[in-house]
């Protein structure tokens, strides 16, 4: 007997077989069991969760002559014909080749004759959205009062195409993507049936692989399988036959980009292209690496989401405390433009390498993603400056070496009229913390700051943050988001010890000239040649 593939072999043939779909089988079992068989099916999902195949077990448990709890008992005549695909009863179509509507007046002529033998006659139409316009309207009325021993079973992974008409007429069933642990389980129970050696991390590559799709993931290993055939298969060798690297591959790429080294990515990428690699599968991978790391910042419920091992969680965990959130968001935009551009392409290495550069460097951009990108760079590379002993001091304003003391003696002088004494060194050191403050914010929040003024109310009791009113983006940036502000005020508690009391607010242009600007408060102007 000739080899049969995987997914052919292990098709389910009862309704407890199918895997992951236990709200669309429970539901038809009861409709079976009590007797309120509809007479129009929609099933509609991404490819390889089932329709198929629960359709056809649909159609075996209503002819049935022996059905249990629901349930074909697959050892009747009926069943038995519609295994071999013998029954008279049992008409399964293909609508991509056969859409036109002289295909449907078939149909209609057949509906009008009763079964030979059995209780139903089963239409299973897969891939029904690619029926034309005119097959669609001339299988309304048939869908809509077909004579009682008719059952339709309409497949399709593209329901948004099918018409509304269509839809109302029909009991719409949607097949979820199957989790990754049900498809590792469930190629671990196979492979025990087939006595194939199989690495646990490999199956659960290939379970990640499949994408919600139980015959995508028999696919692929029974493609991995006939590789190492006689071998037991581990997770380098599903790497080597499907063409993808190793989660640490990523790792040391974000490494180098972080670190802008050109060369390091450079190198890397040759090694992907030594090892035969494929480019969109990769770039894919990559992708999915940085929406991990992003998920792992955003806290527990969202790390919930991730579909890894205990320990890629762990690794995880540790490189998100290393990337900024928003330096993760801006290489996802670039890595999704780049992977639709790949489809298209001639010179995918080019390609690529191009985009690479780019996350390197993002002085190449003008976006506020890489400006933002750019300001992350340069505070690196000021705290190496300050950890390896290197003093940095304030630049000096050119042409205007007293402008500074000069301002700072004003506010001095202003706050000396309206507070007492101790307010005074009170707010002192609540500014001097305020820098620490602004310090220890993300790229985007120190970016919005720049143009803001920090002042102080009449009464003295509250620090105020105003912006000028024409900069809608950055004062809308703190005034549509109160969480923000309350970050702002943690954080300045924190680095003060004080309770703080912190209001933002819009000023006008002339408004500025009659505030106290409290930042400039013994500025560091000192000057080192």
């Amino acid at each position: 007997m000739s080899y049969m593939a995987l997914y052919r072999k292990f098709r389910p043939t009862t309704f407890d077989q199918v895997k992951g779909q236990d709200h669309i089988v429970t539901t038809l079992k009861n409709q079976i069991r009590t007797g309120r068989i509809g007479h129009a099916y929609l099933f509609c999902g991404t490819r390889g969760t089932g329709k198929t195949t629960v359709a056809k077990i649909l159609a075996k448990a209503v002819n049935c002559e022996n059905p249990l709890d629901g349930e074909p008992c697959n050892q009747c005549a009926a069943c038995e014909e519609i295994i071999d695909g013998s029954s008279m009863n049992v008409m399964e179509i293909d609508a991509a080749s056969n859409n036109g509507v002289d295909n449907i007046r078939d149909i209609k002529e057949q509906v009008q004759y009763s079964p030979a033998t059995g209780k139903y006659k089963v239409y299973i139409i897969d891939e029904v959205h690619m029926l034309s316009i005119g097959a669609f309207n001339a299988l309304l009325k048939t869908l809509e009062e077909p004579p009682e021993y008719v059952i339709f079973i309409l497949a399709t992974t593209e329901v948004h195409k099918i018409p509304i008409t269509i839809l109302s007429r029909c009991q719409r069933y949607d097949f979820h993507r199957i989790t990754a642990d049900t498809i590792k389980k469930q190629l671990g129970d196979l492979m025990k049936q087939e006595q194939v050696d199989v690495e646990e991390k490999a199956l659960e590559y290939i379970a990640r692989m499949a994408d919600g799709s139980m015959r995508d993931a028999l696919s692929l290993l029974d493609q991995c399988i006939a590789f190492y055939l006689g071998k037991k298969l581990t997770y380098d060798n599903v790497l080597e036959v499907l063409g993808t690297v190793d989660i640490q591959v990523y790792s040391n790429l974000l490494d180098y980009i972080l670190a802008s080294d050109v060369t390091g990515v450079m190198n890397l990428l040759e090694d992907v292209t030594s090892q035969g690699r494929e480019w969109s599968q990769f770039i894919t991978d990559f992708l999915w690496y940085l929406r991990n790391l992003l998920l792992v910042g955003k806290g527990t419920a969202a790390s919930e989401a991730l579909e890894v091992s205990t320990d890629q969680l762990k690794l995880l965990q540790e490189k998100a405390k290393t990337v900024d959130e928003n330096t993760l968001i801006r290489y996802i935009r670039i890595l999704s433009e780049l992977l639709n551009q790949l489809r298209f392409a001639t010179s995918k290495r080019v390609l690529v390498e191009v985009e690479m550069i780019k996350m390197c460097r993002p002085q190449m951009e003008a976006d506020q993603g890489s400006l933002l990108e750019r300001v992350r760079q340069l505070e690196e590379q000021l705290n190496k400056l300050i950890t390896s002993g290197i003093t940095v001091k304030q630049p000096q304003s050119a042409g205007k070496p007293e402008s500074v003391p000069k301002l700072e003696k004003d506010v001095n002088r202003q706050l000396e009229e309206k507070f007492p004494k101790a307010k005074i060194e009170e707010l002192t050191d609540i500014v001097n913390h305020w820098r620490e403050t602004k310090r220890s914010l993300s790229p985007q929040m120190k970016f919005c700051l720049q143009k803001a003024t920090l002042t102080v109310n009449e009464e003295g009791n509250a620090l105020k943050l105003m912006f000028p009113k024409e900069m809608n983006v950055e004062s809308g940036y703190f005034l549509d988001e109160p969480e923000r502000i309350d970050l702002l005020k943690q954080e300045l508690r924190r680095q003060s010890g004080r309770e703080v009391e912190l209001e933002v607010g819009l000023m006008e242009s002339r408004e500025k000239q009659d505030m106290i600007d409290l930042e400039c408060i013994h500025m560091d102007v000192n000057i080192e040649e």
